[in-house]
């Protein structure tokens, strides 16, 4: 009788650990599964020096890279050099951190805070990001020698900031972004995050292409470093289009790991994959 007693009692503490063990492997799974990265993106690029090859690399939220890549595509529309891409970014990121502000200093607006009382545009325009990165261009190509005078004082003579340095701070991220959205680094750009499934079809990310970079479809060969421009800007936008994989130049993207992988066949054309509805 004891030792049938002694074993119920052995057995029923048996049961109560399995539960708590059950417990917490739910407890982990709850935690990671409401605990998971936020969404984010990384820009880099390699340099090769006298110390060998070093990697630089900044994180930028999504709100960021879509603004960031909105400023870089403009520019290249207009056919401006990278250079200029650098100048704008370098603005932005003093003015606005590269987010599109609906507030400001007086009535600053927008990435690069331009005012309608001087002359910008509309509120409804400079809170536009293609528009607001088009006026800027616009004025810095009126700078004399803007090419070859420091960045800071580029973007100066645009913004006619209060802080007339400030901008020098900025440079080494805004080139970094520039090469990676202009296309001069190959994969610069990658995004992560995690899509709800959704009964809606994902809207397509060629209209917004076309506005802001004048490409109107996909279905056509792309040399580098426009194909890797447009990779990135998909990559950028991938969120909110619901894009799930961009592929160009022999490497593949995906929005689960957020990043850049090989991939054979080597093509010259954008491919990219949208979230498929949920049933």
């Amino acid at each position: 009788m004891a030792v049938s007693t002694a074993v119920r009692r052995i057995g029923a503490g048996l049961v109560a650990v399995a539960v708590l063990v059950a417990a917490a492997v739910v407890g982990v799974h709850v935690f990671r599964h409401h605990n998971s990265p936020p969404p984010s993106c990384v820009v880099s690029r390699t340099t090769t020096g006298s110390a060998g090859p070093q990697t630089v690399s900044y994180t930028l939220d999504i709100d960021q890279a879509v603004n960031s890549t909105t400023i870089a595509v403009v520019g290249k529309r207009l056919g401006l050099p990278d250079h200029a891409v650098t100048v704008a970014l370098a603005a932005a990121l003093q003015e606005s951190k590269l987010h599109n502000l609906p507030y400001g200093d007086r009535d600053s607006l927008g990435l690069f805070q331009q005012r309608p009382s001087q002359g910008w545009g509309t509120t409804s325009e400079i809170l536009t990001p293609s528009y607001a990165a088009a006026a800027f261009y616009r004025e810095l190509k009126k700078v004399d020698g803007w090419e070859t005078i420091p960045v800071t004082d580029a973007a100066q003579k645009v913004q006619r900031s209060g802080a007339p340095t400030a901008y020098m701070q900025w440079e080494l991220e805004a080139r970094t972004i520039a090469t990676a959205l202009t296309g001069e680094t190959a994969a610069g750009l990658s995004c992560r995050f995690a899509l709800s499934p959704s009964p809606e079809p994902p809207p397509s990310p060629v209209p917004s292409l076309n506005t802001e970079l004048g490409v109107s479809t996909l279905d056509r060969t792309f040399v580098t470093p426009q194909g890797w421009m447009i990779a990135s800007w998909l990559v950028a936008h991938a969120q909110q289009f619901r894009v799930v994989t961009v592929s160009y130049g022999g490497r593949e993207w995906r929005s689960s790991t957020g990043r850049w992988k090989g991939k054979v066949p080597n093509e010259s054309r954008v491919r990219y994959s949208q979230q498929p509805v949920s049933t």
